[in-house]
């Protein structure tokens, strides 16, 4: 995260994302495929699997075929407007788009009821001995189980997460870079999803 100061002196804070080349890898149709949607790659590594190399064989931009793409995405979508080979960047958005973005938030381990539903703990009084904490009696009396949902101890974060109604204050083309305004869910350096709203 950094910040930006707009003509008039505001600072807005922003995450900067860098945004690498999206390729339209694969159309899937209602006819073919029994739904509508775009299937999208990003990201390069190393070595790729074979069924994935004959795969992209379909697209057929040279300059993209010999990329071993690392992420592959679908959306839905309707009509044909994207065809196999067609890049995507940073262009399609413009300063003042309203975004949501998707990501994997982080991952903080194994956390107790105070830390991750917010529950206040027990009186610091007398007779309350080494259960400040704690989250208490969990109440199943009739039922003689445990209830599907119920708010206890267990591992925080490293869920799936959107955040919406972000705004885009920048966009650096030249670059690929996107200027957001607020925090976005993820490490550095992970992967996110950013669709217009």
């Amino acid at each position: 995260m950094t910040q930006v100061f707009e003509d008039d002196g505001t600072v807005i804070p922003v995450t900067v994302i860098k945004v690498e080349p999206n390729v339209v890898v694969q159309i899937k149709t209602k006819d073919k495929d029994g739904y509508e949607a775009v299937q999208i790659g990003t990201g390069s590594r190393r070595k790729i699997t074979k069924p994935l190399k004959g795969h992209l064989k379909k697209i057929q931009n040279s300059s993209i075929k010999n990329q071993n793409i690392r992420w592959l995405k679908e959306f839905r979508s309707e009509g044909g407007q994207f065809s196999p080979g067609d890049a995507i960047d940073v262009s399609i958005f413009a300063p003042g788009d309203i975004v949501k973005i998707t990501g994997v938030s982080k991952g903080k381990g194994f956390a107790g009821v105070m830390k991750r539903h917010g529950f206040h703990g027990m009186p610091f009084s007398h007779g309350h001995h080494h259960v400040t904490r704690h989250g208490g009696s969990i109440g199943q009396r009739f039922p003689q189980h445990t209830l599907k949902g119920m708010r206890m101890p267990g591992r925080m974060g490293g869920v799936k997460s959107t955040v919406r109604g972000l705004k885009i204050i920048r966009v650096d083309a030249e670059n690929g870079l996107l200027a957001i305004r607020g925090a976005v869910p993820g490490n550095k350096g992970g992967l996110i999803i950013v669709q217009t709203q």
